[in-house]
C-alpha cells in the first residue's frame, strides 16, 4: 500500500518477472542481445538512483524479487508475466519452478500466469492442459514475435491459436496478456504490431484481452480497437516509466488511454526486473499533465490512479482488497 495526502493506494503490479539471463543461461549470441536490449530500457528511463549494476540486472532471484515489490515497494499483490524464450535461453528467460515455488511460498501476494506457443500445435495444447490444471492458470502471458526453429513469430488470428484460445475458454482462463510494444532485440518489430488483437478480441469476447506496453508505438492502431472491443485492456509496462525522461510523451500515453477507453480498461506494471516500483509508484501518484496540455487532456483524478494503481487488475483477478483501500460508495441522498 502507498500513502500520500490522506488517500491510501492498493497497488497491484500487473507485469513482473522472474527471470535468468545470466552467462551461463545464454544459448546463443540472442541471449545476450536480448538481455542488454532490456538493459538499455532500464538505464535510459530510470533515475539515476535506481540505476542496478548489470551483473545484478542478468539475474535477481526470489528474495530479493520480495524486497524490491513488497519490502520497499509499496506493492500489495503481483502477477508473474513470463517469457520463455527457449530459442536464446536454455532453461528459458522466466523461471517457471522459481516463480512458481515463490507463488505457493506467498499465495496471497503472488499469482502466477503461464505461456504458451501455438505452433507446439497439439502437443501444446495438452501442455496448457497440464499447466492450467497444475498452476491453477486465471492467465496466460503471450510473445507473439518469439522465435521457434525457422519461425519468427505468430498471430493471435492464426487457426492455432485460435485452438488455443478455445482451450483457455474450456480451461478457466479468462486473461490474455499478449506483449504488443517495442521491439527487443534480436526479435521482429512487425512481429509485435497490434493488428492481430482485433480479430481474435472480437470472436472471443469472454476472455479479456490485456495489450501489454499498450501497443507502443502503435499507440493509436491500439487505441482504435480498444475502443471498439470492449474485452481489450492496456498495460503500461514500459509506457510508464516515460514519467521520469519524457512527461510529455507519458502525458500523452496516458492521456489518449483515458479518452478512448476509461479508467477501468488500464492496469499498472512495473515490469519488474526491468524497473523497481518504488519511483515508479510514487511518481505516477504525484504525477500532473502539464498546464498546457489541460485543453486536450483533463488531469488524473485520484479516483482513476486508484483504479489503474490497482483496483483494476484485482477486480480482473479477483484479489481482495482490504476495507478502506478500494473507492468510497457515493453517498446515498
Amino acid at each position: 500500500m502507498y500513502s500520500k495526502d490522506g488517500e491510501n493506494y492498493f497497488i497491484v503490479d500487473a507485469h513482473v518477472a522472474l527471470w535468468d539471463a545470466r552467462r551461463e543461461n545464454q544459448r546463443n549470441i540472442h541471449g545476450k542481445q536480448f538481455i542488454d536490449c532490456f538493459y538499455d530500457y532500464h538505464r535510459n528511463l530510470s533515475p539515476a538512483s535506481e540505476l542496478w549494476p548489470y551483473e545484478d540486472f542478468l539475474y535477481q532471484g526470489g528474495e530479493r524479487l520480495m524486497k524490491d515489490l513488497f519490502t520497499d515497494g509499496y506493492v500489495d499483490h503481483a502477477i508473474f508475466q513470463p517469457a520463455h524464450l527457449g530459442a536464446f535461453y536454455n532453461t528459458g528467460f522466466g523461471q517457471t519452478e522459481d516463480a512458481f515455488a515463490l507463488t505457493r511460498k506467498h499465495p496471497g501476494m503472488l499469482t502466477y500466469n503461464h505461456c504458451f506457443d501455438p505452433r507446439f500445435e497439439e502437443a501444446g495444447l495438452k501442455q496448457l492442459r497440464e499447466d492450467a490444471a497444475r498452476f491453477g492458470l486465471k492467465g496466460v502471458k503471450l510473445y507473439t514475435a518469439e522465435w521457434k526453429g525457422d519461425s519468427r513469430g505468430y498471430k493471435l488470428s492464426d487457426p492455432w491459436t485460435y485452438r488455443y484460445l478455445d482451450a483457455c475458454r474450456e480451461l478457466g482462463i479468462k486473461n490474455i496478456h499478449v506483449h504488443k510494444g517495442p521491439t527487443i532485440r534480436p526479435l521482429d518489430r512487425d512481429a509485435f504490431d497490434v493488428a492481430d488483437v482485433d480479430a481474435a478480441a472480437s470472436d472471443f469476447t469472454d476472455l479479456n484481452f490485456v495489450v501489454e506496453h499498450c501497443g507502443l508505438p502503435r499507440l493509436e492502431d491500439f487505441c482504435w480497437i480498444a475502443t471498439q472491443e470492449p474485452n481489450v485492456h492496456a498495460g503500461l509496462a514500459v509506457a510508464i516509466p516515460f514519467m521520469h525522461t519524457r512527461p510529455r510523451y507519458f502525458a500523452q500515453i496516458i492521456g489518449e488511454l483515458l479518452y478512448w477507453l476509461d479508467e477501468d480498461r488500464i492496469q499498472f506494471s512495473s515490469d519488474y526486473a526491468l524497473w523497481t516500483p518504488r519511483w515508479i509508484v510514487e511518481q505516477f501518484v504525484d504525477f500532473r499533465i502539464p498546464d498546457d496540455m489541460t485543453g486536450e487532456y483533463p488531469q488524473l483524478t485520484v479516483a482513476q490512479k486508484k483504479k489503474i494503481l490497482g483496483l483494476n487488475a484485482a477486480a480482473m483477478y479477483d484479489i481482495e482488497v482490504p476495507a478502506g483501500l478500494g473507492l468510497a460508495e457515493p453517498a446515498v441522498v
